[in-house]
């Protein structure tokens, strides 16, 4: 089934499965993740998926909401690796 990429595959570490989990997660913009809780934005997806999901989900969350509401992001700061515990 064809899919149309949404600006949400602009954040970086952001694929075509992360991009479905964030929409069906009710985040359809960039500008929805501002002022997210990238942790609870985690454990409702461990929820809608009904189990405990890799953690690295967790880290492109944080990557995700830190470029949603940088202006001008460090590329370091833009690889989800970089937001482990």
């Amino acid at each position: 089934m064809f899919q149309m990429k949404t600006e949400l595959r602009k954040i970086p570490g952001v694929g075509i499965e992360t991009e479905k989990d964030l929409i069906r997660l009710g985040y359809t913009t960039i500008e929805s993740l501002k002022g997210q809780n990238p942790e609870e934005i985690y454990q409702r997806d461990c929820i809608m998926q009904g189990c405990k999901i890799d953690r690295c989900q967790l880290y492109v969350y944080r990557c995700a909401v830190y470029f949603a509401e940088t202006p001008n992001p460090d590329p370091e700061k833009c690889k989800w690796w970089n937001w482990k515990d």
